[in-house]
C-alpha cells in the first residue's frame, strides 16, 4: 500500500507538470498501476513461496537429523522440556513418548526447536492477489482526481 500511494502519485504529480493532456495522464497512470501491481504482487508471491521452501528444507534436515544424529536429537527434546522445569523420570517420560513417534517427533522439533509452523500451501497465491489489489486501491485514489 505504501507504494500505492508513493508512486503513482509522484508520476501524476510529474506528468501533470510537464503534460497538458490528462488522457496522458490517465493513461501513464493507469500503466503504472498495472505494472505497479504485477511487480508487488510477484513479490509478494515469491516471499511466500520462499517461506514455504525454507521449511520444507528444514524439515528434511531435521528429519535426516533424526535419522542419522538420533542421541543428539534426543538430547535437544529432553534440554527443550528441561527448559520448561520437567526433571526426573516425568522428564524421561515425555522424551520417550515424543521420540515414539517419528511424525510428532518431526513436528515437535520443527515447532519448538526452530521455531517454525508450516505456511499455508494457499498462501502465495492469496498474498499475492492481497498485494497487487491493495496497490490498485490505493493507487486509484491518486489517479481519481485526473478521471
Amino acid at each position: 500500500m505504501a507504494d500505492g500511494l508513493t508512486v503513482p502519485f509522484a508520476l501524476a504529480a510529474g506528468l501533470a507538470a510537464a503534460v497538458s493532456s490528462t488522457k496522458v495522464i490517465v493513461t501513464a497512470g493507469l500503466a503504472e498501476i498495472v505494472a505497479g501491481a504485477i511487480a508487488m504482487g510477484l513479490g509478494g508471491y515469491l516471499a511466500a513461496r520462499t517461506d514455504a521452501e525454507h521449511y520444507g528444507s528444514e524439515r528434511a534436515r531435521e528429519n535426516w537429523e533424526i535419522d542419522n544424529c538420533r542421541d543428539k536429537e534426543i538430547q535437544e527434546v529432553t534440554e527443550i522440556f528441561d527448559g520448561y522445569g520437567l526433571k526426573g523420570d516425568v522428564l524421561q517420560t515425555v522424551v520417550t513418548v515424543i521420540t515414539s513417534d517419528r511424525q510428532r517427533w518431526l513436528d515437535f522439533m520443527m515447532h519448538f526447536e526452530l521455531g517454525l509452523e508450516e505456511p499455508d500451501p494457499k498462501r502465495a497465491p492469496i498474498s499475492a492477489g492481497t498485494i497487487a489489489a491493495s496497490y490498485i486501491i490505493v493507487a486509484l485514489f491518486h489517479l481519481r482526481p485526473t478521471l
